[in-house]
């Protein structure tokens, strides 16, 4: 573990909500959350349609540093998931401005986002945890757009995208490989209510 020994209003769980769900926590970021992240983030598979490569510990401390300051500085952004019955971080789910340098039609929409560790995937926690955020965001900010990008052969993402509500609406590429943009204009197509 870098640095922190978890406390959570040390490490700036005060900047976010928790938000639960039937098997789910949502919070913040902590710095005890880096080995987990380190483990999720080191399975090929669960790269294949992000970076396509597992992400050094050095990314993943950077990446807990650039949650917690997007939470700092717009009041929102991705959270931790952690499933309920165990503690154990299944992932992360939520919106944020990722600065992708991808044109004035998405680049200031909050971008919703989710990554689930391998053990975790295929149980419905994505659709759980981004039901959640975005519910969470909406009763924020309001009803505003938002936008994802997801790989072509993301067939998962773009299912958990579609029931959400998000629409392709342009294809480009993005570190050199292709995405599909999309966006999201409308509330919720169901009723979600976190706990």
């Amino acid at each position: 573990m870098i640095g922190g020994d978890g406390n959570m209003e040390r490490d700036g769980a005060t900047l976010a909500p928790v938000i639960e769900t039937a098997r789910l926590r949502l919070r913040i970021h902590v710095a005890g959350d880096h080995a987990a992240r380190c483990a999720i983030t080191a399975d090929p598979e669960t790269m294949r349609f992000i970076s396509g490569q597992p992400q050094s510990a050095e990314e993943n401390w950077l990446r807990i540093l650039r949650y917690v300051g997007h939470w700092r500085l717009f009041g929102y952004g991705v959270f931790a998931v952690e499933e309920t019955a165990t503690g154990r971080l299944a992932g992360e789910a939520g919106l944020m401005h990722f600065g992708r340098d991808l044109g004035g039609d998405f680049d200031p929409a909050p971008e919703a986002a989710w990554i689930m560790a391998a053990w975790a995937a295929g149980q419905g926690y994505a659709s759980e945890a981004i039901t959640a955020a975005i519910a969470w965001h909406e009763g924020k900010v309001g009803n505003a757009r938002q936008v994802c990008i997801i790989a072509p052969d993301n067939h998962p993402s773009l299912r958990v995208a579609a029931k959400h509500g998000f629409r392709p609406y342009r294809e480009t590429l993005y570190h050199g490989k292709p995405v599909i943009v999309h966006e999201r204009v409308q509330p919720l197509p169901f009723h979600a209510e976190p706990r």
